[in-house]
């Protein structure tokens, strides 16, 4: 008699809230994944954006502000695309995010119209490539579920070093994966059209496994509350949109299934176990359907079919401690569409009189975890505590704040102003914005590259970007174009790269006869190429330098082809020698170590005049130079209160600059003193710096981030570092700190980020506008690393003046930056000054310790064959003119006509002499039109 039980719930209503209701500055994306685009928490919203290929999160808050209106701002929390993201069940401002950058990172999100993070607290790398799917586990705190393509592994975020269980592979595309209400198993769907059951405590190969689905495009599988029951969303073989209910202790036979009608987007389900509500929505469907579930047939019942006002991106379940139970509010539902967040509130209708129907709210599941996750992985099997939804006996809600944290100031601080970071692992560099910022997407001009979102006004730098792009001098490098030379001579087939180098590393590092490139697998091998044998690499394994610790940097010295330097995260400095055309077997012993760092090592730097002089910084705090000849440590030099983003020497070699994480860009003269001879400020966003000298040394350019997040680029003076940037020149938002390559010929400096597609590229002048920005290079996928070869390398026939090697995740390709010039078979030597061979040292590192200073060589890239352009014969370019006469002859009317008829003649034809087709017609007597 069960089918003819009345439901409480069906007639639930939806009611779509009215535009001024709608959260506003959203600028959502359309991505290729698996996982959820918005995520809801009791306070927040999460949401993935469209800005730098999606590695960018918008951040708003469930509740409209004191003014009706919903603040929206953004965290760059990714160099790549955020597949996935999940709110913590048991902590409000707790969000899970990964990425197709392969990591999965954990922030403390604040309310939008306060300074978000501007670091993950903790960062997982699963080291399984593009991470698809993540979730946290329903009774246990710190605990998740990571999916990559094929492997799922379970987490404890107090212990990121190492997970505590990677499940048996499946054998194709992993589609979706949940949880069970009380934590003991774990689902998936497959692309191999098969639904697997988990229990990771027990065993690491499903305990339930069948073929069940009928189609291999993308599917989704829920728990149906606390039962046995699974829920899955797919496609039959007619490619019909359908739903299936599943016992998971037998998946041989589904329980029921019901038909959605047939279209192409994938369906997207949300179930609220309290009611039995399951709401329904696609991608790119512009409706959304209620159901209710029950555990006989027919188990899915229609409530109701709601038209939205815009196509669907994404779906979110507010949780149920939010509802306005007082109008009988069973659910809330938001819509992520292109522009905008809609709320979809679904209403039972009551009559108006009892403030809290109970027999519509049971006990829902509250915000207290039961146990640990260690308490899980031992085998503990303790369940959340259940709670009223009434108001008048529902917990009061918890303060997520950390203790260490400063409470929010009630004043919006200024752009200028530095606060104190909350705590270890979590930084402040980010501020909040009204509304999002847009990144400049690759195909948009570079004078738009550091606006918001339109519709929104230019910031002041931006006014005075787009009126010094208008007025202000212009460079001859403007039209630089960037562009990859012929496959003959890319490497392809990569396999195994080590793609998340830490962020002081540039990635891979080349000189003229070969590259070295990091690889993932365990022991920090490193894999060298020959650039005179580029083509398919094999796919057996490669020969590779074994450093037997993880790689924290790495570089060739500049003076000797063969000698690789590298630094590990054991503290130790070591030399490999390659031998010459290359690596031929694997290399286990290095030339030499060099110890005397006592934590992990930044970054390497050689000298650039003196011959094996190299400088290192570490997390010690401090800079060490090391006489690579007698393998020992010559100066120790200090005064960093904070992690050293980076370091440069000046191009005479007599002075240092570091720029670190306390806010100071400081100058060393390591022969004189050990402490800066020079200190001002940087920039004042913590996420990451690179600098390098420019002009012949009289300018230092860092490459950071403001206080928005936004990356910027700032000119100090070197004569008074004290006095702060002179000039500054913004670009984009997005995660990843931009590397410089400074070319002191052309004074063109190119930059670009771990994860970017996109190359920016300035011309540095030694007066205002200092910045001058010229055309940038766009590519179709996020590289990892761009290298520069010597200019020798660069084709001065066809104008290049910077050569480089692009690592992408399977290939290097060289890039070639070449000035479009029209006269090219002369020299064109206003672009090509005598150039210094940099690769050639001057002096020794005791001569240097010494007190002496080199001087570096200087050569023409001129052909012997080729004229300079500056001696080209000038070309005069002859303009004929008419005859005086013919302007100051006055003609008549009848003249001009006589001239427009003989030019329609002469295109149109002589009619008597070339008459139409139809002339030649036969027509009839004037006589038979009278019948």
């Amino acid at each position: 008699m069960n089918r003819f039980k009345t439901s409480k719930f069906k007639n639930t209503t939806p009611k779509i809230a009215k535009r001024d209701g709608w959260i506003g500055n959203v600028r959502a994306g359309s991505f290729p994944s698996q996982g959820a685009n918005i995520k809801s928490s009791p306070r927040l919203v999460a949401f993935v954006t469209e800005q730098a290929g999606g590695g960018i999160l918008g951040l708003t808050s469930v509740d409209p502000g004191s003014d009706g209106k919903w603040a929206v701002t953004s965290i760059s929390c990714h160099a790549d695309l955020i597949t996935d993201l999940d709110f913590s069940p048991f902590d409000d401002d707790l969000l899970a995010t990964c990425s197709a950058d392969e990591t999965v990172k954990l922030w403390r999100v604040r309310d939008p119209d306060q300074e978000q993070p501007g670091e993950a607290e903790v960062t997982l790398c699963p080291r399984e490539g593009r991470l698809e799917l993540l979730s946290f586990h329903p009774t246990s705190s710190g605990l998740l579920a990571v999916g990559s393509s094929k492997t799922v592994q379970i987490w404890d975020a107090s212990r990121p070093d190492a997970p505590l269980a990677a499940l048996e592979p499946h054998s194709e595309q992993m589609q979706s994966m949940s949880w069970k209400q009380d934590g003991s198993l774990l689902a998936s769907s497959c692309k191999d059209k098969k639904l697997r059951v988990f229990d990771p405590r027990v065993q690491l190969t499903p305990v339930q496994i069948a073929q069940c689905l009928q189609n291999n495009k993308d599917s989704r599988i829920l728990w149906i509350k606390d039962s046995d029951h699974i829920l899955t969303t797919g496609f039959d073989q007619m490619r019909g949109r359908e739903v299936k209910l599943w016992d998971s202790r037998k998946l041989t036979s589904s329980l029921g299934s019901a038909n959605l009608g047939t279209a192409s987007g994938t369906l997207m389900p949300l179930f609220d176990p309290d009611t039995g509500l399951l709401i329904v929505s696609a991608k790119g469907d512009s409706f959304i359907d209620c159901f209710e579930v029950s555990g006989s047939e027919p188990f899915l019942s229609q409530v109701s079919h709601c038209v939205t006002d815009a196509p669907t991106r994404g779906v979110a379940a507010v949780p149920k401690l939010v509802l306005d139970v007082s109008s009988c509010e069973v659910m809330r539902v938001l819509q992520l569409t292109d522009s905008s967040i809609v709320p979809v509130n679904y209403h039972v209708p009551r009559k108006s009189g009892q403030e809290f129907h109970a027999d519509l709210y049971p006990d829902t599941v509250g915000q207290t975890a039961a146990m640990s996750a260690e308490e899980w992985w031992k085998g503990g099997d303790k369940q959340v505590e259940r709670v009223s939804v009434d108001p008048a006996k529902r917990p009061k809600p918890k303060d997520t704040k950390p203790a260490n944290q400063m409470p929010a100031k009630k004043e919006v601080p200024s752009r200028k102003s530095k606060e104190e970071s909350p705590g270890p692992g979590c930084s402040t560099s980010s501020s909040p914005l009204s509304s999002l910022s847009s990144s400049a997407a690759p195909s948009r001009s570079p004078s738009s590259t550091s606006g918001l979102s339109s519709g929104c006004l230019p910031s002041p730098s931006q006014s005075a970007k787009a009126i010094s792009s208008l007025l202000g001098p212009s460079s001859k490098f403007r039209h630089l174009q960037g562009g990859v030379l012929h496959r003959d001579t890319h490497f392809t087939n990569l396999r195994g790269l080590n793609l998340t180098t830490p962020g002081e590393c540039d990635g891979f590092c080349a000189n003229r006869h070969r590259v070295a490139v990091p690889l993932a697998t365990a022991g920090g091998q490193i894999a060298v190429l020959e650039l005179s044998q580029a083509g398919k690499l094999a796919d057996t394994g490669l020969p590779t330098i074994q450093n037997s610790v993880n790689v924290a940097d790495f570089t060739w010295d500049p003076f000797e082809c063969h000698r690789l330097v590298v630094a590990g995260d054991d503290a130790k400095i070591r030399v490999w020698l390659v031998p010459n055309g290359g690596l031929t077997e694997v290399l286990t012993e290095p030339k030499a170590v060099l110890q005397g760092h006592t934590e992990k090592i930044y970054s390497i730097k050689f000298h650039p005049q003196a011959s094996g002089l190299l400088a290192s910084s570490s997390y010690d705090l401090t800079v060490r130079l090391w006489d690579l000849e007698s393998g020992r440590e010559v100066k120790v030099l200090r005064g960093h209160n904070d992690q050293i983003f980076g370091l440069a020497w000046s191009p005479d070699g007599k002075l240092l600059a570091t720029v670190c994480k306390d806010g100071k860009v400081r100058i060393y003269d390591p022969r004189k003193s050990a402490d800066p001879v020079q200190e001002g400020s940087g920039p004042e966003g913590q996420r990451g710096a690179r600098l390098v000298w420019v002009c012949d040394g009289r300018y230092l350019m860092v490459s950071g981030f403001d206080c928005r997040s936004e990356r910027t680029l700032y000119l100090y003076s070197t004569k008074s570092l004290s006095s702060g940037a002179i000039a500054s020149a913004p670009t984009d938002v997005s995660p990843s700190t931009l590397i410089p390559f400074y070319d002191p010929d052309t004074s063109v400096v190119i930059l670009t980020g771990k994860g970017d597609t996109r190359v920016y590229v300035f011309e540095i002048v030694p007066e205002a506008p200092y910045f001058l920005e010229c055309a940038s290079f766009n590519s179709s996928e996020p590289h990892k690393g761009l290298a520069f070869l010597p200019k020798t390398e660069c084709d001065v026939r066809d104008v290049e003046v910077a050569r480089g090697l692009r690592l992408s995740k399977t290939s290097i390709e060289p890039v070639a930056f070449k000035v479009p010039r029209i006269r090219k078979e002369f020299f064109q030597d206003d672009v090509y000054p005598e150039t210094a061979v940099w690769w050639e040292s001057s002096l020794t590192a005791s001569a240097w310790l010494a007190g002496s200073d080199g001087k570096y060589r200087h050569i023409s890239l001129k052909p012997k064959d080729m004229t300079p352009v500056s001696e080209a014969p000038k070309e005069v370019q002859v303009r004929k003119y008419l005859p005086s006469s013919h302007y100051l002859e006055e003609k008549t009317d009848e003249q001009k006509k006589d001239e427009l008829l003989s030019a329609m003649i002469g295109k149109l034809g002589n009619m008597e002499e070339n008459p139409l087709p139809q002339e030649s017609f036969q027509g009839v007597d004037e006589d038979e039109w009278d019948d």
